[in-house]
C-alpha cells in the first residue's frame, strides 16, 4: 500500500499526456472570412502564454463559432474548442461544450461527431474520478467506432477502458483489454500513439502486481517509441517516460538508478514551460531519491519548490506526495513539529479529495511520528481499508468484461463473416434446441393434465360405486326392516288385540264389579297396543327418510368413521330438508370427495381440536362449509398445492366457486357455493 499514490499519481501523468496526444490541434482549414477564428485557435493553444489569456482567446472562439450554422465545420470547431479547455484543464467549460456539441450533432444524426463527443465525456468524467459515468461512455463510443470500422479510435476507447479497469483494481482485465487493443490495431498506420499508451499502461500495470522487470520493458518500448517526431515535442513524452522508469527503480529501491531517470527527464528542454506537472514530478521524485540516498545538497529546498509548482496548478495529488515526502524528510532530520505539521496537512487534503489510499498513507505516515496516538491512527487506518476494498469491488462489478478474447493462440486471420455465420448457426441451433424442449415440455404437461384427468374420472367412478352399493345395501336393510315390521303386527299386535276383542265379548254380559276391573285392565292393554302401532310407524317413517337421503347417509357413514379414528372433536349440521335424490350424482360425487379431502388435510397438517361441517341449503343454492381451529396456512404460498387444486377443480365441475381463508394459528374455512340444477329442491 506504501507505493499506491505513487501508481495513482503517475497514472495520471500518463493519461495527460495521452489526453494532450489526443486533443492536439486539428489541421482543419479554415476558410480566410474566419481568420479572427483561426487566430484565436492559435492563441488559445500557445503554451508560451499564461493560461488565464489562453482560456480568453478560447472563450472567444467558442462565442463565434456558437451561432454559427450547425454544418460538420461548426461542430470540428465547437471540438477544437473543447479540445483546448481540456488541455487547460478547465473542466467545467470542457463539459458544457462537449454537451453542446452532442446536442447538436444528435439533432443532425452525424453519429461520427456522436461517437467523439462519447469519448470527450468519458475523459471528462474520468477526470472527475466518476469512474462508472466515464466507462459508460466509453463503451458507447467504443460500440459505435467498431460498427463504424474505425480501429484506431476504437483502439484508443478500448484503453480508455482498460484504465478504468486498473483504477478499479482489476490489473489482470486491464492487462488482457491492452493486449486485445494491440491486436486489433495490428496492420493499421500511424499508429504511434496508441502504442505508447499501451506500453505505458501496461508498465503501470506490471508495476502494480509487482512484475518490475517487465514493466521496465514496457516502459523502456514506451522510451523508444516517444522518440518518433508524430509525438509532438510539445508533449514533453521523452520526459513523462523518464519519469516512469524512475518510478519504477524508485519503488524498488533502486534509488541511484532512480536519480539518473529522473536528472534524465528535468534535461528535456522547455519541459518547465510546457509540461509544468512534469516538471514539478521529477522535481519532486529527485528530491526523495536523493533523500533516500542520504544526499542532502538542494534539500529540502527542491521539496518546496516543486509543492509551490504544484500548488500554483492546482494538483493536489502532487501537493499530497510532496507533503508526505517533506513530512518523512523532517522525520529523519528529528524535527517532529514539521514532520507532523506536513502529515497532518497531507491528511487534511487527503480527506477533502476523499482519496482513500492518500488517507491511508497520512495515517500510517501519523502513526509513525506520534506512537503515543498510534492506536487511533491504525484503527482509522483499518476502517479506511477496508471502506476502500469494498469499493474497489463495487466499481468493478459495474464495469463490464472487455469484449474480445486475447488468446494469441487463436488465428487472427479468421475470417468475420465466417465467424459471424458460425455465431448464427449456433444461435439458430440453440433457438432450436431451445424451441424443442419447450414443446416436449408442454406435451409433458398436456399429458400430466390428461393422466390426471383420467385418475379422476376412474376414481368418480370407484365413487359412483361405492354409493350404488351403498344404495343396495339400504335397498336390503329396507325390506329386511319391512319384513321386521309386518312380522310384529302379524304376531304381536294382532294377536293381542284379537285375545283382547274376545275377552271383552265374554265381559259384556257380566256387570259385577270383577268384570269391571277386568274390562278396564283390557282398555289399559288396548293403549299400550296403540303406543306400540305409533312406534311401528315413526320407525317406517324414519326409514323412508333414510331411504330417501341415502346421499346423506353415506355422508353420515363418512364422518362417524372419522369420529371413530380421529382425535378432533367433530360437529355436523346436515340440512335433511335437502332432496337429494333430484341432485346429479356427479355433484354429489364432487361434494363427498371435497369433504373426504378437507377431512384429511386437517388430519395430516392442522393438528386442530375441532372440525365443523355443515352442508345447507340458502338463496337457490347449495352450501358446503368445513372448517377447523388447527394450525392454518399460508394461502400465497399454498395455491398450488395438489389438495386445494383438487379441491377447486371439483368446485369448477359443479359450476360453483371455492373460498379458502386460512391464516398461520388462526385456522382454516373453507365454503363451496354449488348452484343446484332444478330449483324445485328447494321446495
Amino acid at each position: 500500500m506504501k507505493n499506491k499514490y505513487y501508481i495513482l499519481l503517475l497514472l495520471f501523468l500518463i493519461f495527460i499526456f495521452f489526453g494532450c496526444a489526443k486533443k492536439k490541434a486539428e489541421n482543419s482549414p479554415v476558410t480566410s472570412s474566419a481568420d479572427s477564428l483561426s487566430a484565436y485557435f492559435l492563441l488559445a493553444n500557445d503554451f508560451n502564454l499564461v493560461l488565464e489569456k489562453r482560456q480568453e482567446y478560447n472563450r472567444k472562439s467558442f462565442e463565434i463559432i456558437v451561432n454559427q450554422e450547425n454544418d460538420s465545420l461548426n461542430r470540428v470547431n465547437l471540438f477544437k474548442v473543447a479540445n483546448r479547455y481540456y488541455n487547460m484543464k478547465n473542466w467545467k467549460d470542457f463539459n458544457k461544450t462537449v454537451y453542446f456539441v452532442l446536442k447538436k450533432s444528435e439533432s443532425v444524426n452525424d453519429t461520427v461527431s456522436m461517437t467523439k463527443a462519447y469519448t470527450y465525456l468519458g475523459d471528462y468524467y474520468e477526470s472527475q474520478a466518476i469512474l462508472d459515468s466515464s466507462f459508460q461512455f466509453y463503451k458507447k463510443a467504443a460500440n459505435m467506432y467498431e460498427d463504424q470500422g474505425d480501429n484506431l479510435n476504437w483502439g484508443k476507447t478500448l484503453i480508455n477502458k482498460a484504465t478504468l479497469q486498473y483504477q478499479a483494481g482489476d490489473y489482470l482485465g486491464g492487462e488482457k483489454a491492452i493486449f486485445n487493443v494491440l491486436r486489433i490495431i495490428k496492420g493499421e498506420k500511424q499508429t504511434t500513439n496508441i502504442l505508447y499508451d499501451a506500453y505505458n499502461l501496461l508498465g503501470v500495470i506490471y508495476a502494480e502486481l509487482g512484475e518490475y522487470e517487465n514493466a521496465i520493458a514496457y516502459h523502456n518500448k514506451a522510451l523508444v517509441i516517444s522518440n518518433d517526431e508524430i509525438i509532438p515535442k510539445e508533449f514533453q513524452s521523452k520526459a513523462t517516460t523518464f519519469n516512469n522508469i524512475g518510478f519504477l527503480y524508485l519503488s524498488s529501491q533502486n534509488y541511484l538508478l532512480a536519480k539518473r531517470y529522473f536528472q534524465k527527464g528535468l534535461e528535456q528542454k522547455n519541459l518547465a514551460i510546457q509540461k509544468p506537472s512534469v516538471y514539478a514530478m521529477l522535481l519532486d521524485n529527485l528530491a526523495y531519491s536523493k533523500f533516500k540516498l542520504n544526499e542532502n545538497e538542494g534539500l529540502p529546498k527542491m521539496f518546496y519548490q516543486s509543492l509551490k509548482l504544484r500548488e500554483s496548478l492546482k494538483l493536489n495529488s502532487g501537493i499530497f506526495i510532496n507533503k508526505i515526502h517533506l513530512s518523512e524528510y523532517f522525520v529523519s532530520k528529528t524535527d517532529t513539529i514539521k514532520a507532523l505539521q506536513y502529515s497532518k496537512e497531507a491528511l487534511l487534503l487527503a480527506r477533502s479529495t476523499d482519496i482513500s489510499a492518500y488517507i491511508l498513507v497520512a495515517l500510517k505516515q501519523l502513526a509513525v511520528i506520534e506512537p503515543k496516538n498510534a492506536a487511533v491512527y491504525n484503527k482509522e487506518y483499518i476502517h479506511v481499508n477496508e471502506n476502500l476494498q469494498k469499493a474497489e469491488r463495487k466499481m468493478g462489478d459495474k464495469f463490464s468484461r472487455i469484449e474480445y478474447e486475447t488468446d494469441q493462440i487463436k488465428d487472427e486471420n479468421t475470417d468475420l463473416e465466417t465467424k459471424n455465420r458460425n455465431l448464427l448457426f449456433g444461435f439458430s441451433a440453440l433457438t432450436v434446441l431451445g424451441l424443442f424442449l419447450y414443446i416436449l415440455k408442454a406435451q409433458k404437461t398436456k399429458n400430466r393434465e390428461l393422466l390426471f384427468k383420467q385418475e379422476q374420472q376412474k376414481v368418480n367412478e370407484e365413487i359412483y360405486n361405492l354409493m350404488i352399493s351403498q344404495q343396495n345395501t339400504i335397498e336390503t336393510n329396507r325390506v329386511q326392516e319391512k319384513k321386521r315390521v309386518a312380522q310384529e303386527l302379524h304376531d304381536g299386535v294382532l294377536g293381542r288385540m284379537f285375545g283382547v276383542r274376545m275377552n271383552l265379548d265374554g265381559l259384556n254380559k257380566l256387570n259385577d264389579e270383577p268384570a269391571v276391573k277386568q274390562r278396564i285392565s283390557y282398555l289399559s292393554e288396548l293403549k299400550n297396543i296403540e303406543q306400540d302401532i305409533r312406534e311401528i310407524s315413526h320407525d317406517l317413517n324414519r326409514e323412508k327418510s333414510e331411504l330417501i337421503n341415502n346421499f346423506v347417509a353415506i355422508v353420515d357413514n363418512l364422518l362417524e368413521d372419522q369420529k371413530k379414528t380421529f382425535k378432533p372433536k367433530l360437529i355436523a349440521i346436515i340440512d335433511r330438508t335437502i332432496k337429494w335424490e333430484l341432485v346429479s350424482n356427479a355433484i354429489k360425487i364432487n361434494l363427498y370427495r371435497i369433504i373426504q379431502e378437507s377431512l384429511q388435510n386437517i388430519n395430516k397438517y392442522a393438528e386442530a381440536n375441532s372440525i365443523k361441517v355443515e352442508l345447507k341449503k340458502r338463496d337457490g343454492d347449495l352450501f358446503l362449509t368445513i372448517s377447523d381451529d388447527g394450525n392454518g396456512f399460508d394461502t400465497k404460498k399454498s395455491k398450488k398445492g395438489i389438495g386445494l387444486q383438487n379441491i377447486h377443480s371439483r368446485t369448477t365441475e359443479c359450476n360453483g366457486t371455492a373460498d379458502v381463508q386460512s391464516k398461520k394459528g388462526n385456522g382454516t374455512i373453507i365454503t363451496i357455493v354449488v348452484p343446484f340444477e332444478n330449483k324445485q329442491i328447494l321446495t
